[in-house]
C-alpha cells in the first residue's frame, strides 16, 4: 500500500463539539476520534439536527471545539496562521454568494487569494490553476457566464471549482446537494468522487443522501444520538450502524441492497 493511501490529512482525538456560553457548555457530541486519509471521498451523515453542521464548522475553525484535538497534516489546528490554513483547507458552504454578478471564471479565481500579492494580481501560476479547476469541473463552456445566470447545479460546480483552485489538501463541503434534483445530486457526488481520485485531495462533505454516500464514498462518518463512528460503507453495513439512524417504525435499512426503504 502506498503512502498516499495511508497518510492522514485530518485527525481528531477525544473531540467534543457544542456551544459555550458564559454560564455553561452545551455538548452536542463528544469523544470524536477520526482519521481522514489522503485521496478519499468521505461522507458525513446522520439525522436532521444531530450536529453534522456543528462538526463541520468545528473542523473548519468557524466554531471552537469544547475539548480535544484537531490536527491537519499532524499539526494542531491552533498552530496554523490564517494564511497557512487557507492553503491547507478550503470550504464550500451553504450560504449564498454575496455577489452573483461575478463570472464563473472570476468566482473560481477567488480561490487563489491565499497566493496572490497584496494587490491581488493573478500570476501565470494562478491563472493556470483557475483554468485547470474549470476544466476539472466541466465548466469551460460556462466560464464567462455570470453566476446569477447559472442553475443551482452549475453554481455548485463553480463553487467546487473555486475550492479546487485554492489547491488545498482538504476540501470541506456542507450539504453540496441542497436544492438539487435527484439527477444533479448524483452528478455532484459522482464529480466529487472523481475529483478525490484524480487530484488525490481529501474531500469531506455532509449530506442527507445516505444511499448515494454508501455507493460512492470511501469512508462514511455516521453521527447517531450517542456516538460518532467512521469506517468503510461495507463495514458500517455489517455492523448494523445505518439501522440505528432513524426510528424503525417508518424507515428500515436493507443490508442486502445497502439502501433505506419505507415500511408498508
Amino acid at each position: 500500500m502506498t503512502e498516499s493511501n495511508t497518510h492522514n490529512i485530518l485527525k481528531t482525538k477525544n473531540l467534543s463539539i457544542g456551544y459555550q456560553t458564559k454560564k455553561a457548555a452545551t455538548v452536542i457530541t463528544d469523544n470524536i476520534n477520526l482519521e481522514l486519509k489522503k485521496g478519499e471521498l468521505i461522507g458525513l451523515v446522520g439525522a436532521n439536527g444531530i450536529g453534522k453542521s456543528t462538526l463541520l464548522r468545528t473542523l473548519s475553525t468557524i466554531q471552537k471545539p469544547l475539548e480535544g484535538l484537531i490536527a491537519i497534516n499532524n499539526i494542531p489546528l491552533e498552530n496554523y496562521t490564517a494564511l497557512e490554513l487557507a492553503k491547507t483547507m478550503s470550504l464550500v458552504l451553504t450560504e449564498q454568494l454575496m455577489s452573483k454578478n461575478l463570472s464563473v471564471e472570476e468566482l473560481v479565481a477567488l480561490g487563489r487569494q491565499p497566493y496572490t500579492n497584496w494587490v491581488g494580481n493573478l500570476s501565470e501560476v494562478d491563472i493556470s490553476a483557475v483554468h485547470k479547476a474549470i476544466d476539472q469541473t466541466n465548466l469551460s463552456d460556462l466560464k464567462h457566464r455570470k453566476c446569477f445566470e447559472l442553475s443551482d447545479g452549475q453554481l455548485q460546480k463553480a463553487m467546487i471549482a473555486r475550492a479546487l483552485a485554492q489547491d488545498t489538501d482538504l476540501i470541506i463541503l456542507d450539504e453540496p446537494t441542497t436544492h438539487l434534483d435527484m439527477y444533479h445530486k448524483a452528478y455532484i457526488l459522482k464529480l466529487l468522487q472523481r475529483l478525490a481520485k484524480d487530484t488525490n485531495k481529501t474531500i469531506l462533505f455532509s449530506s442527507h443522501e445516505i444511499d448515494l454516500a454508501i455507493q460512492l464514498c470511501d469512508t462514511i462518518i455516521v453521527m447517531t444520538n450517542d456516538k460518532v463512528v467512521s469506517d468503510s460503507p461495507c463495514h458500517l453495513i455489517e455492523q448494523g450502524i445505518f439501522e440505528t439512524l432513524f426510528p424503525n417504525d417508518l424507515i428500515g435499512f436493507e443490508q442486502e441492497t445497502g439502501s433505506f426503504r419505507v415500511k408498508k
